[in-house]
């Protein structure tokens, strides 16, 4: 049995400012190579790790694209909701969202959390596991979302949207270490959100791997000279092998990425810090995004649990009407 993954596709209707070609097309052509890669190397599924569209509720034109592309590719497709899947963070939207529907056509199969599945192959089994993005992601002991207590298969493989990390990253920004969760039952960890990816972790014969972004959407120096990749993942002998494969449809970095918006870009990455040190000095935040924030206040003031969940419902529906408003104009 073969797999292929790939994450962080972020299909959307523009260009992003900094990226000089036809963002739209190349993406196209990425899906197209998707399709290739899955018929040469004939896998049995598609596995996606969160992300798939760049907002909650696409365009119908732009998804009606896309969808075609996927039901092209001819095979099961499992995945998990990114954060820019949902409304405010909040998988209890999903019904309501793009990737929501399409789950609903059976276009994607979504793996719930704590929802097992089973494919089988030759007398080898695999189990797919999987926890979409929520506002507690990587904020929370980690091994709630990152591990897996049941294995009842040849091979487990675990996927989460969240940001997962080989080393530990600055302050203020949530993000899990692969050190606090080697205990999961998961053979294989694989993970999104991080575009950049990081190399594969091997640890007490279980693999942690992010293989990056399926798009580019910064002019960031790692960003600009990465290529983005497929992971071919195979359990043929009931054993886990695994090989990354540079998507030759993308484009070199330096040429459909803006690399003269640098200095702009870093100008407002100083602006932004100060705007964070602002925050922090006035309330002594710890984080910018009001998901974090808000995660903050509750655990100084010592709110219930209740009173946090509704404020983030508060916040997605509030996210859900501007978006409607914004598609009404």
């Amino acid at each position: 049995m073969k797999l292929l993954y790939i994450t962080d596709t972020h299909i959307r209707a523009t260009s992003p400012a900094n990226r000089t070609d036809d963002f739209i097309e190349t993406l196209k052509a990425k899906f197209r190579e998707v399709g290739h890669l899955a018929q040469m190397h004939e896998v049995d599924a598609i596995l996606h790790g969160g992300d798939f569209f760049d907002i909650p509720n696409p365009s119908l034109a732009i998804c009606g694209d896309f969808v075609a592309l996927m039901k092209e590719w001819g095979k099961p497709i499992y995945g998990i909701a990114g954060n820019h899947d949902l409304f405010g963070h909040n998988p209890d939207t999903l019904s309501r969202t793009m990737l929501g529907f399409i789950n609903r056509l059976g276009i994607v199969r979504l793996i719930h959390p704590g929802e097992r599945v089973f494919l089988e192959k030759g007398g080898v089994r695999v189990q797919l596991s999987g926890q979409h993005y929520h506002y507690e992601l990587d904020r929370r002991d980690p091994r709630l979302d990152y591990c897996i207590q049941e294995k009842e298969a040849d091979v487990a493989i675990h996927l989460v949207h969240g940001m997962l990390l080989d080393r530990k990253f600055m302050d203020g920004v949530a993000h899990t270490v692969v050190d606090q969760i080697v205990e999961t039952a998961a053979d294989m960890t694989l993970c999104g959100h991080n575009h950049l990816g990081f190399p594969p972790v091997e640890t007490n014969g279980k693999v942690f791997y992010n293989p990056g972004g399926f798009v580019r959407l910064s002019n960031h120096p790692v960003d600009v000279q990465r290529i983005p990749q497929a992971l071919l993942i195979d359990v043929t002998d009931g054993s886990l092998t695994y090989r990354a494969i540079p998507l030759e449809s993308a484009p070199n970095g330096e040429e459909v990425i803006d690399c003269s918006k640098k200095e702009e870009a870093a100008f407002m990455e100083q602006r932004l810090a100060q705007f964070v040190q602002g925050i922090k000095a006035a309330g002594d935040y710890k984080a910018v995004d009001i998901g974090a924030i808000l995660n903050e206040i509750a655990d100084r003031d010592g709110l219930p649990a209740d009173v946090r969940e509704e404020a983030m419902r508060r916040i997605a529906a509030a996210e859900e009407r501007l978006a409607a408003g914004s598609a009404n104009r």
